[in-house]
């Protein structure tokens, strides 16, 4: 014991220790100040990605995952470029590192598929928060776009979850997307029922309605000679958040007026003859 703290053994430890030091030394003092100067860059990379992104008003989703995303990839490789700069063999790292990559790309293909969507919709923005779309056979009020995941609510305040990367392949129906919509009813009369009557009920009624747009002008169209009934096609104008409000309100007032001026609403009906042969 006393042999491996003799002064001749100290004094080799000293020598190894200083050889150590002068070979490795500025090679670890440079890999330190590579550390400190790379993650401040990154640092304020990050911070001068943020603020293009505010000024771009990208979706605040989005920009928060591609600010951790980019960091992330970004001290990953600054380790492994500072663990080569002191000797540190990353060859195998990286390989290593690849096969991970690859083996959990192929694991999670759904899941990646639902961020690739996610990503495209909160970049091109199909649709935002508080729209009303049909997508994937549901319909909803958009109430959350998360990276893998759409979250819609029913009228009837059901939540729906839809994957993004169906949705970003799919059909998306945008009810909210124009400020202004067509509203469209067909309202019946019966064949002796007056049409020039009936038009002239109908339009009162769209004329005494304030939420109606006057220009385009309301139409009222004889659109159909059915089997049973005479169709009168209306057609008007109505802000977006107006049209289910505006569609309900019309067919009762409508209904209301046609009881009163006597229009008859038909419903279908059949003739049945009977024929008696004598003999």
């Amino acid at each position: 014991m006393d042999e491996l703290f003799s002064p001749e053994k100290l004094s080799t430890y000293t020598d190894r220790g200083i050889d150590l030091l002068m070979q490795f030394g500025p090679q670890l003092v440079l890999a330190i100040v590579v550390l400190i100067i790379g993650l401040w860059l990154i640092n304020r990379l990050v911070k001068v990605m943020a603020r293009g992104m505010e000024r771009s008003k990208m979706e605040p989703t989005l920009s928060r995952f591609l600010q951790s995303l980019v960091g992330i990839g970004l001290k990953v490789l600054l380790l492994i470029s500072v663990a080569s700069m002191v000797g540190i063999a990353t060859t195998s790292f990286i390989a290593v590192l690849g096969a991970a990559g690859l083996a959990v790309g192929l694991a999670l293909q759904g899941s990646l598929a639902n961020f690739a969507g996610g990503a495209l919709i909160l970049m091109f923005r199909p649709y935002k928060v508080g729209d009303y779309i049909t997508a994937q056979g549901v319909s909803g009020t958009v109430t959350d776009i998360q990276i893998f995941n759409t979250i819609l609510t029913t009228p009837d305040n059901v939540r729906i979850i839809v994957p993004n990367g169906a949705m970003s392949n799919g059909i998306i129906t945008n009810y909210s997307a124009e400020q202004t919509r067509r509203l469209d009813f067909v309202f019946n009369i019966g064949y002796t029922d007056n049409v020039e009557k009936s038009r002239d009920i109908i339009m009162n009624i769209l004329k005494s309605e304030e939420r109606i747009f006057s220009d385009p002008e309301p139409q009222v169209l004889l659109s159909n000679l059915g089997d049973n009934a005479v169709d009168l096609t209306v057609r008007t104008w109505v802000n977006a958040t107006d049209y289910w409000p505006l569609k309900f309100a019309l067919t009762e007032k409508v209904k209301a007026a046609f009881d009163r001026e006597g229009i008859s609403i038909p419903f279908p009906q059949r003739d049945i003859h009977i024929y008696q042969h004598t003999s």
